[in-house]
This record gives C-alpha cells, sequence and structure tokens, in this order.
C-alpha cells in the first residue's frame, strides 16, 4: 500500500485549483473592471465576446532534487523556527532595470497570464450589485398572468386534488376518539381535498427610456461610450427583469423613436437641440406608461453640447415634468476635457434625489455610471 492511498486530499487538489484559479480571475476582473466593461469586443461584438483579463499565474511550490545525486538529507541543521524567512530578495530603485541606459534588466518579472472569460461569467460579476432604483409595485398595474393558490380544504373533490397528510390526520383523530389511536379502517369521511382559486398576480412594470445624442459634436469616443453604456444597460435590464418595455430615442435637432438596432449604429450629424427628445420622452411615457401602471426611467447621455441657454432652461422644465412621472431619471455628460457644460450647470437647479446626473470622462467611467444609475437605493 502507498503512503498515499487513501489520501482524499490529493485526489481533490485540481477543482480546489480551479477555483483558486477561479478566484483569481474575479479578482483581475474587479481590479480591471472599468477597462473590461468598455472592452470594444464586447461592445462591437454579438454577444458571444470573449474577453482576456490579465492573471498573475499561480506558483506550485515543489520539490527540486539535485540532478547530480549527491548523498544529501533535508532536515536542516536543527536551528530554524517557525516564521524565519531563509531568503530575501533585494529589488533595485528601479526593479528591473538595468545598471544603465539601453541596459537589459536583471530582476525576475511576475508571470501573467491571459485568463479568458465569457460574456455571460463577465455579467455575473459587473451586474452583482446592480438594480433599478426605487422599484415599486404597483397596484394599478396590468395583470400579468394568474396563478393557482391553495384557498382552503374540502371534504370532497377530485382525487387528483387529494390532500394525503390532512386525510392521514383526520383519520388518525378519528380512531382516536373511538379509543385505538392508530391509522387504518378508512372512511370517506377521512377525506381532505385541497380546492384551488385563481388571483391575479401583480408585477412591478418598468419602462426605460433610452435617449441617445448622435448630433455632429457626438465624435468617435464620445459615440463609443454611448453605445457602451446602453450596450450593458439593455444586457442587464433583460437578464434581470421578466417585465421591462425599453423605447430608443435617437436625437440631434430633432428626435425621432428608433428600433434597438437602429439606435446603436447611428453615426453622428447635425446640430443639437437636447429638449425635442425631453418632449418626445413625455409623449411616450404620456401615451404609452401611465404612473399608476409602470416605474418609468427615462435615461439621457449627451456631450452637453446644446443650441442656446434658452433650451437648456427647456430641458430643465421637461425634466422636472419627466421626474413627476418617473421612478428616477439620468444624465451622463460624456466631456473628454472634464468641463462643465452649460446644460449640466442648468441641471443642477433640480433639486431632487431621482434626478442622477453624471459626467464622463473616458471609457472607465462607464462602469461608474452603471453603479451610479442602477444603485438599486433611494437616490
Amino acid at each position: 500500500m502507498g503512503p498515499t492511498h487513501g489520501d482524499w486530499s490529493l485526489q481533490r487538489k485540481g477543482p480546489a485549483d480551479q477555483a483558486r484559479h477561479a478566484a483569481k480571475v474575479r479578482e483581475a476582473i474587479r481590479e480591471h473592471i472599468g477597462e473590461v466593461v468598455s472592452d470594444p469586443a464586447i461592445i462591437s461584438g454579438d454577444g458571444r465576446a470573449i474577453v482576456r483579463v490579465p492573471v498573475r499565474s499561480l506558483k506550485e511550490y515543489r520539490f527540486r532534487y539535485d540532478e547530480e545525486h549527491q548523498p544529501q538529507v533535508g532536515q536542516g541543521d536543527g536551528k530554524t523556527y517557525v516564521g524565519q524567512i531563509l531568503a530575501r530578495g533585494r529589488a533595485p530603485a528601479h526593479a528591473g532595470a538595468g545598471s544603465g541606459p539601453g541596459q537589459a534588466g536583471q530582476e525576475p518579472g511576475q508571470d501573467v497570464l491571459e485568463a479568458e472569460v465569457s460574456i455571460d461569467d463577465l455579467t455575473e460579476i459587473v451586474f452583482a450589485d446592480l438594480a433599478l432604483p426605487n422599484l415599486e409595485r404597483k397596484p394599478g398595474g396590468r395583470v400579468a398572468g394568474m396563478h393557482e393558490r391553495a384557498a382552503s380544504v374540502r371534504p370532497a373533490g377530485p382525487m387528483s386534488t387529494l390532500d394525503k397528510r390532512r386525510s392521514l390526520l383526520e383519520n388518525l383523530r378519528r380512531n382516536a376518539r373511538s379509543g385505538t389511536g392508530r391509522i387504518g379502517d378508512w372512511s370517506d369521511a377521512d377525506l381532505r381535498f385541497r380546492s384551488y382559486r385563481d388571483r391575479p398576480k401583480p408585477r412591478a412594470a418598468a419602462a426605460v427610456i433610452a435617449m441617445r445624442d448622435v448630433s455632429g459634436s457626438m465624435g468617435e469616443m464620445k459615440k463609443y461610450i454611448t453605445r457602451s453604456f446602453f450596450f450593458w444597460m439593455v444586457r442587464f435590464l433583460r437578464s434581470r427583469y421578466d417585465d421591462v418595455r425599453l423605447v430608443f430615442i435617437a436625437h440631434h435637432v430633432d428626435a425621432h423613436e428608433v428600433d434597438e438596432a437602429t439606435f446603436f449604429q447611428l453615426g453622428e450629424s447635425g446640430g443639437t437641440r437636447v429638449s425635442s427628445a425631453y418632449e418626445l420622452a413625455l409623449q411616450v411615457v404620456g401615451q404609452r406608461f401611465p404612473t399608476a401602471e409602470w416605474n418609468v426611467y427615462p435615461f439621457h447621455f449627451s456631450d452637453g453640447d446644446n443650441w442656446g441657454d434658452a433650451d437648456n432652461k427647456r430641458c430643465v422644465e421637461l425634466a422636472r415634468r419627466l421626474l413627476e412621472a418617473s421612478a428616477a431619471m439620468g444624465y451622463g455628460e460624456i466631456n473628454e476635457g472634464g468641463y462643465q457644460s452649460p446644460l449640466m450647470s442648468a441641471f443642477a437647479e433640480i433639486q431632487d434625489q431621482r434626478f442622477i446626473t453624471l459626467p464622463i470622462h473616458d471609457k472607465r467611467g462607464v462602469y461608474e455610471a452603471l453603479k451610479r444609475f442602477f444603485h438599486g437605493g433611494a437616490g
């Protein structure tokens, strides 16, 4: 019998290593989540993209035997103690650098592997803490379906609804009353049947209005950030909620409702009148999503370049009206230079926790926008 016979810890080594690797991958994704979420391979793909995430390789300790087969023992001289540091490497001021310009470094680096992560595995991490904010169950909402509920127990009914537990108890009670505490001597009077009735199944219906600025000032990077946010938003909503309606609005000077494919494919052209998008959103909400039945969420992305102060004031007025019919409203402004547009300044007048604004300076801000808009709280 070998020395490892019956040692099941060795049999579990493979799964344990896989679990450690999976934990390292999750840790690496969290460390680089801003870059991973905005990976072009995801946004421009077909939803089945594989993302490569840099992960430090796992070092496995092993015995290294003397290749010259010299007689040796491994117990040491007996002077070591628990926690003793046997060797410590010294790193120069610039680790990995040579002693002069143009010379190769002498210090070892870290082995880094690229782990391949599917889009489905990635979404579980990205969406872990996200939820629609202020989502309420609407008492006036339409019925999403009917489901059966046990309403009562009756002494008669079809055998398919026989309640065996209650029937056994009833038989036991009857026999106990006659002085024999046992189960047997069945009578039809012992049988009990479940009775069902239908009741409406309430729902917390949600309607999300996605508004995208497609004017001429929305260059490639701004366009990419907008598409990236809405890509993740749509995927999040469809993976977490069964009853959500999506409306897509694209605007420049005029606003138009478009289908999903057109919404993501439109290029940029023309001037900007942001109020046109809010006016159309109000029409859509008024005609299709009454507040008694729906939780409404308008989300708008723009660079804040708008047609004058008059329209900025008009946007504030319309945003307040949208808020009256909404559970929450979000405005994301993409400005690579870090400035605050007159439109964003105008929105500062709205002191309502349900109105969420966020400046985005680069593609790493996409994940911050997702966390900010879908925080699941109250503002």
